[in-house]
């Protein structure tokens, strides 16, 4: 079984990201606008209820985030991928540390950078041109996440909520 955690911003981030992921993200339809917190992780199903009363665990512990965006980004030249740019704090890498331990105990694939992917797939001439016309715009978000998702992957692709778990620290 395919899981992954992530974060879920408020509805008005994910109608903003969506705006342009409908045009720019080859991937919109398979999940909403999310920060990834623990990557695809492949785990035997049996296990699944030991792994969801450790994120319990971490939930209780974690007190609600805050989430700032600011701004838009790009991976180019590594990857033509387009993304709203979450500013790291300390909570959020505290947080995607734990799910990286205990129980969920591998090294993170890539360096920790919170994002909210808008593009990806794009030309070199499509992703300039979008990330040059949003450069133009101001974009800036703050508000406090106080849940986290596991996530599941279905055969198609898809992700979807297997549970939620309030931040109580």
């Amino acid at each position: 079984m395919k899981i992954g955690v992530v974060l879920f911003p408020s509805k008005q981030v994910q109608d903003f990201a969506n705006s342009y992921r409908k045009r720019y993200d080859t991937k919109y339809a398979l999940i909403s606008p999310h920060v990834t917190i623990k990557e695809r992780t492949e785990i035997d199903e049996a296990d699944l209820p030991k792994v969801l009363e450790y994120l319990q665990q971490i939930a209780d512990s974690t007190k609600p985030i805050q989430l700032k965006i600011d701004g838009v980004r790009s991976f180019a030249p590594t990857n033509n991928v387009l993304y709203l740019k979450v500013l790291p704090t300390r909570e959020l890498s505290a947080l995607q540390d734990k799910l990286h331990e205990g129980l969920l105990n591998q090294p993170p694939k890539y360096e920790f950078l919170p994002h909210i992917t808008i593009g990806q797939d794009l030309t070199d001439a499509e992703l300039f041109d979008v990330l040059e016309r949003m450069r133009m715009e101001q974009v800036h978000f703050e508000e406090t996440i106080n849940r986290m998702a596991v996530m599941y992957e279905l055969e198609n692709e898809t992700w979807n909520v297997y549970e939620t778990f309030r931040f109580r620290g």
